[in-house]
């Protein structure tokens, strides 16, 4: 497409507002309109082009129309687009077969959907079926979807849109806070769930946590926390689901986050980086669990020959180009940049926080709305200078890193500097 072909950024900003919800928001006050993507760069209706730190919310982890996956998703849509599960087709069998080999444990049984909201619907389900109980335990300030019941365990307030959310969730403290150590943080919240399994553990069916909060601020508790999560869950018959729709696929230095921690989950979800931006998803468990699955379902998308296609592509990449190694490598040289800007920048920077290609750094202002301000406008600044950075938190004032594992050091590099030109712009 030539570039005049392009209605720009203003006409893009125009017709959304015309024509979407309210709620549909987007980064920058004056927001480039993305026509073109290419491994770890995208590029706007003017050419200038943009190296990308936030893949789309670890979405594109391979990269931009990465060739060597977009070469096989044109094959299969060339050769059969559609079906449902109600046919045979061979691409989400081999897909399934894939995952049982690169899964956890002794989870197998796969259900393919489309989104992370639905594949965690999907989950908590799931867990209702196999235990026969209707609650859940989720962390404060976890995001799991936007669908009723994954709002409902949604603990971060800015998601939870309905005003009528199911009411058989506990929330739990998370294993973190910024006056405690995580090993205090890690037993805070531990005592309190103890406390609720011992007043209502006949009544949950499971437990739903990120093993890194993403939204939450790039959250990591210590190592033995979810083993000790898993300890008590076990002790009251209590499922426990790992929402892997942000850190799955190598990203955080293992294929699944939870690995970090030698825990495996009843149920995983994922979703994100396994299409590397075609849509697919799906929820995993046990032989034992799949069995409570056993009335009549279908996705009519999920799993398609397409999607499923693609998704084999990826984890062949992911396999052959070592990405989980390349995110601890990277991602070593990366935070290591972020904290040496805290030692420069201890006003404005108060904690850099994650592992692998999935960091945060969180800044600080003189109160809530100023830091958040100071985190617009570190943006701001970095996407007119060439770097998509994103940011979440309770606060929305953690920068956050979640870039294709396809960059480079030069990319880090790079970023790194331009990053400190910036904050010293705004270090009075």
């Amino acid at each position: 497409m030539e570039q005049q072909d392009f209605i720009g950024r203003e006409a893009v900003a125009s017709k959304r507002k015309q024509y979407f919800y309210p709620c549909t928001q987007h980064f920058y006050r004056d927001a480039p309109q993305l026509v073109r993507g290419s491994m770890q760069f995208v590029y706007d209706e003017k050419g200038k082009s943009y190296t990308d730190f936030f893949a789309g919310v670890s979405v594109v982890a391979c990269g931009h129309c990465n060739p060597a996956i977009t070469a096989r998703t044109i094959e299969q849509l060339q050769q059969l687009q559609h079906t449902t599960t109600i046919y045979l087709t061979q691409p989400s069998v081999d897909l399934a077969e894939r995952l049982e080999e690169v899964m956890p444990g002794d989870l197998r049984r796969t259900f393919f959907v489309n989104s992370g909201s639905e594949a965690n619907e999907g989950a908590l389900l799931l867990a209702r079926m196999y235990t026969g109980r209707k609650g859940f335990i989720a962390l404060e300030s976890g995001l799991h979807g936007r669908t009723n019941l994954t709002m409902s365990v949604t603990g971060l307030p800015m998601w939870r849109t309905d005003k009528y959310l199911d009411h058989d969730v506990e929330f739990i403290p998370r294993p973190y806070h910024q006056d405690l150590s995580l090993e205090e943080a890690a037993s805070l919240s531990l005592d309190s769930l103890e406390r609720v399994l011992e007043e209502k553990g006949n009544t949950i069916a499971a437990m739903i946590l990120e093993p890194i909060q993403g939204n939450g601020g790039m959250i990591m508790p210590t190592r033995s926390y979810f083993r000790d999560v898993k300890a008590l869950l076990e002790r009251y018959g209590v499922l426990l689901i790992a929402d892997e729709i942000q850190t799955g696929f190598g990203r955080t230095g293992k294929m699944f986050a939870m690995e970090h921690f030698d825990v495996v989950p009843d149920i995983i979800s994922m979703a994100k980086a396994l299409g590397n931006g075609i849509p697919v998803a799906a929820f995993a468990t046990t032989d034992e669990i799949a069995l409570a699955l056993n009335r009549p379902s279908a996705s009519t998308f999920g799993g398609n020959p397409v999607s499923a296609a693609t998704a084999l592509a990826v984890l062949d990449y992911i396999r052959d180009e070592r990405l989980p190694e390349r995110s601890v490598e990277l991602g070593e040289r990366l935070k290591a940049g972020l904290e040496a800007l805290q030692a420069r920048y201890p006003s404005l920077i108060i904690e850099v926080r994650g592992t692998g290609l999935m960091l945060g750094a969180e800044l600080a202002g003189a109160d809530v709305e100023g830091a958040a301000a100071l985190t617009d406008q570190v943006l701001e600044t970095m996407k007119d200078r060439g770097y998509l950075i994103g940011k979440n938190g309770i606060g929305r004032n953690v920068l956050a890193f979640q870039p294709p594992m396809i960059i480079t050091e030069e990319d880090i590099d790079g970023m790194l500097n331009v990053l400190n030109e910036v904050l010293a712009e705004h270090n009075h």
